[in-house]
């Protein structure tokens, strides 16, 4: 099968009133996505709240993206369940409704050995009916060791790459210099947009990009220009992107800044599906203003009509000036204009 490289985008995920899944709008975000040219899907990563939805919520989420995908982009599907035997049944329905592979985390909650994660992989990968990315992302689970990865990698065909979010660039250099000599198909991707260049400048795959959700063009073409040899451009957009990423996360209870984003392209989130405080809710607001007026001066439509709507509510201009250096604009409109 072809080899997973490039930008995978791990969505949103649209809620209803009443918290349930908006469908349509679901099916709107996914097909908006392929429009703007990612290289792949990641449905139920950490920036579509997987662990908040219900294990039937989650099935449906890829389902729904891929029936509206149709078979144009490989699925890279989140199956990290709380079991083994959970983790198999998503890795068949993902394998029959014709997904690429999916994506396990190391398992959570519970502290476990080293010994005892390397057992559980090489249980699912003699189980499982698709390829399965590793996904180590320390922060919120059990920790995959690097001497773990590469015996799995050496050992398990079925284990075809690991994301790895620790935002830890010197592990990711260790990990390619590790495993990619002995086995170069090994797909060793960036959870983070912060060492997106410089993983692919070191032998990355791509990433699962959670910005690309936001702003798919940019991302887009810094991977291209990557490609390309354009080194000197792909240095200054990495540079000035992480103001941008800085703002998302300022936002607070993630993936709120990410979903409030998503909405100043023209989609509808929906509420929160984790209760915020009238703080975080207040701060939220803030985060979305600095982020309409910086993407609508960038071109995007939607967006300079909701920093306009800000200043108006507010009687002044004032609204529109924001904490982010001028230079980061002219960078992303050039960008967005291509």
């Amino acid at each position: 099968m072809t080899k997973i490289s490039g930008i995978y985008t791990p969505n949103i995920v649209p809620f209803n009133d009443d918290h349930s899944i908006n469908e349509g709008e679901l099916r709107r975000l996914t097909a908006w996505l392929i429009e703007k040219g990612v290289h792949g899907l990641y449905p139920n990563g950490s920036t579509g709240e997987f662990i908040r939805l219900s294990f039937e919520d989650r099935l449906r989420v890829v389902k729904i993206m891929a029936e509206e995908n149709r078979g144009r982009l490989p699925i890279l599907a989140g199956a990290a369940e709380p079991n083994s035997d959970q983790v198999l049944q998503a890795c068949q329905f993902y394998a029959d409704l014709g997904c690429r592979a999916v994506s396990l985390t190391g398992p959570y909650y519970y502290k476990v050995s080293q010994e005892s994660i390397e057992k559980y992989f090489r249980d699912l990968a003699a189980k499982s009916p698709i390829d399965i990315l590793l996904y180590n992302i320390p922060q919120f689970s059990n920790e995959i060791s690097l001497p773990v990865v590469q015996r799995l990698a050496l050992d398990c065909p079925r284990i075809i790459g690991i994301k790895d979010s620790s935002r830890d660039f010197p592990r990711f250099c260790t990990m390619l210099a590790q495993i990619k000599p002995q086995r170069p198909d090994f797909v060793c991707f960036s959870g983070t947009e912060e060492i997106l260049y410089p993983s692919l400048v070191m032998g990355g795959d791509g990433g699962t990009i959670a910005s690309s959700g936001v702003m798919p063009e940019v991302i887009i073409k810094l991977y291209n220009d990557f490609l390309a040899g354009n080194h000197t451009e792909c240095r200054r957009v990495q540079l000035k992107i992480q103001d941008l990423i800085a703002a998302m996360f300022a936002a607070g209870n993630f993936p709120e800044g990410f979903r409030a984003a998503v909405s100043l392209r023209g989609f509808n989130p929906g509420p929160p599906r984790f209760p915020m405080s009238k703080a975080e809710m207040d701060n939220l607001e803030m985060a979305k203003t600095k982020l309409a007026c910086l993407l609508g001066d960038c071109g995007y439509e939607d967006a300079a009509r909701e920093c306009k709507s800000y200043s108006k509510m507010t009687g002044s201009k004032q609204t529109r000036k924001i904490d982010v250096d001028e230079v980061v604009r002219s960078v992303l409109c050039k960008l967005t204009s291509k």
